[in-house]
């Protein structure tokens, strides 16, 4: 079996699929491993690094063998990349399958198995496959440090022979993975924290890490241990209820996402007004459209006395740690599909199952299959799945 990690070519994308000490455990189990040059320089990774762990260094931007049976990215794959992938391969990356019909299509037309960590189950088996869930730890992370970075004032209270400094109040919406990673950074650095998620069950989570759970009312509990879209109704009783909150705030982060929609629009224009100048708003879902009205992707803005950092692509911005997590899901994905040093995937497993969007050149879904042009594979009958962006 050969395994081949190419470069990503994302506008600021640092991250890489594999890393060294990843390599050397797929050599262990049996696989031959190929790594583009070049591909994990921007996460420190060097050629040579991977050479010592057993992998084969493919020159940039070169063909990849007919006998290459699986390739891994992180983002999906461009045009010209799937030009390079070998008839009847095995793709695993965060695939995004609405962003990539044009390369999806390109996939079926190769006969090509297509999975995406967008679309792993949240199933206990499937935690050491869950990307999404590794990346989100970063993300959670660097938003702390971000408003940290922003914020005029000190984290922690300190009691000094000059007086007294109050501790910061942080305000983190949203308590999946990345905000209860938010919480926990905001916590060590010593700030006052409140957590409110959409979802009741999400309050022993924060209250475990010491912060406060805020509560509102607003219940939308989804399918999967995600929130599901709120109505125009539940969405003015909880702008209602948040608008004190985020006035009171130091620092508010938020890290709403509902799977396969645009950012809800939490904090409003109105909320920012009202904060205390100087104030930091971070918003790890810039880049699915903003948690805050005045959210601009990948910058930071001023409105009034308040900074609006929109984080763009949040792991890349830490690319060491979070390619070696995404490497060890990969590794853990690739255990899945082998057994006895061949690929045979197991079709009942649920995570294969519901991961897949390609299966030999055939769409799972049989919307995606209209839109793309492909035959739908009705043995699986999985339809449509989404998750969390990375």
């Amino acid at each position: 079996m050969k395994v081949a990690a190419l470069g990503e070519s994302r506008p600021g994308e640092r991250r890489v699929a594999l890393v060294p000490e990843v390599v050397a455990r797929l050599r262990a189990e049996g696989w031959e491993v190929v790594i583009e040059a070049g591909a994990g320089e921007e996460a420190a990774f060097g050629d040579d690094d991977y050479a010592d762990a057993g992998a084969s260094i493919l020159p940039a931007g070169s063909s990849l063998g007919a006998d290459v049976d699986v390739v891994v990215q992180v983002n999906p794959p461009t045009l010209e990349v799937v030009e390079r992938i070998p008839e009847g391969a095995t793709v695993l990356s965060f695939l995004q399958p609405a962003g990539s019909v044009e390369a999806l299509r390109l996939l079926g037309e190769k006969r090509a198995t297509v999975f995406s960590f967008d679309r792993v189950p949240r199933i206990s088996r499937a935690q050491s496959v869950d990307a999404l869930s590794s990346q989100a730890t970063v993300t959670g992370y660097r938003a702390a440090l971000a408003a940290a970075k922003h914020l005029g004032k000190f984290f922690p209270m300190f009691m000094t022979a000059a007086g007294t400094v109050p501790p910061a109040k942080v305000l983190v919406i949203g308590a999946g993975v990345a905000g209860l990673q938010a919480i926990a950074t905001a916590r060590r650095l010593g700030a006052l924290v409140r957590g409110y998620d959409v979802r009741p069950a999400a309050a022993e989570e924060v209250a475990s890490l010491g912060a406060t759970f805020v509560g509102l009312g607003v219940s939308a509990e989804g399918a999967g241990g995600y929130a599901r879209e709120l109505s125009e109704e539940e969405l003015a009783r909880q702008r209602a209820g948040l608008a004190e909150e985020v006035a009171n705030s130091d620092v508010v982060i938020t890290t709403a996402a509902v799977p396969g929609k645009k950012a809800p629009v939490i904090v409003t224009a109105d909320m920012v007004k009202a904060m205390r100048p100087g104030s930091v708003i971070v918003d790890v879902a810039a880049d699915a459209g903003g948690n805050c009205e005045l959210t601009v992707p990948g910058t930071a803005v001023r409105a009034g006395g308040t900074s609006i950092v929109g984080i763009s692509n949040p792991p890349a911005t830490m690319p060491t740690h979070a390619s070696y997590l995404y490497a060890r899901n990969v590794a853990n994905f690739l255990q899945l599909l082998a057994t006895d040093g061949t690929l045979s995937p197991d079709w009942h497993d649920e995570i294969l199952r519901s991961s897949c969007v390609l299966r030999s050149g055939a769409s799972v879904d049989p919307s995606m299959a209209a839109l793309l042009g492909l035959p739908v594979d009705d043995e699986l009958g999985i339809g449509a799945a989404t998750g969390e962006s990375a």
